[in-house]
């Protein structure tokens, strides 16, 4: 954990979403800015993004945003973010949110957040990257997608041990507790070959 500088969270930017998805991305605020560890996110200023956002900033944590052009010229960027990284497309916005960090989360979200944590763990997969990947499970919302990826491993289109990729937690506060249990995972600790 104390390794731990830099974390990408990615989460949901509906405004739409009942208070308890809202409350996990102030939990988890909380916890990195108490830690000191930067956030970088999607850059948006709604939904999850937004209070992620301005509770880091409230907590005066660094919050990071990296958001395409597209995006920025309707105005969907925080405007008081610590930096705000303007890129030209989705491609480089992924890209750039997975480096140089040391912890990636998922907290709750639509279908960009779900392609997000499926191509970190893809990435992961590939030794592209090696940071623990945590799922914030709030309420069971990613239940479906868990089941899933052991739905994928039983039927041997990943193996047993790439179930390690990634743990899933209740809440924000078992973030750590996760990451003591991670295993390590070095760009050659497993073989990249097919299954």
């Amino acid at each position: 954990m104390e390794n731990v500088k830099r974390a990408c969270v990615y989460c949901a930017s509906s405004n739409k979403v009942h208070p308890k998805y809202i409350e996990s991305a102030t939990e988890t605020a909380n916890e990195l800015a108490s830690k000191g560890i930067e956030v970088v996110y999607g850059g948006g200023s709604s939904g999850l993004m937004g209070r992620l956002a301005d509770r880091m900033l409230e907590l005066n944590g660094r919050i990071i945003g990296v958001i395409p052009e597209f995006m920025k010229k309707v105005e969907w960027d925080h405007p008081h973010a610590t930096e705000m990284h303007v890129v030209p497309d989705m491609h480089t916005r992924k890209r750039m949110m997975l480096e140089n960090i040391d912890l990636i989360i998922a907290l709750p979200g639509g279908c960009g957040t779900f392609e997000e944590l499926l191509e970190a763990i893809t990435w992961k997969r590939l030794g592209l990257v090696t940071a623990p990947i945590v799922i914030v499970n709030t309420d069971g919302y990613y239940e479906p997608l868990i089941q899933m990826l052991g739905k994928s491993v039983e039927e041997n289109f990943m193996r047993p041990e790439h179930a390690g990729m990634w743990s899933v937690v209740r809440t924000p506060s078992e973030i750590w507790d996760a990451l003591k249990a991670s295993p390590q995972w070095g760009r050659n600790a497993i073989d990249f070959a097919a299954v």
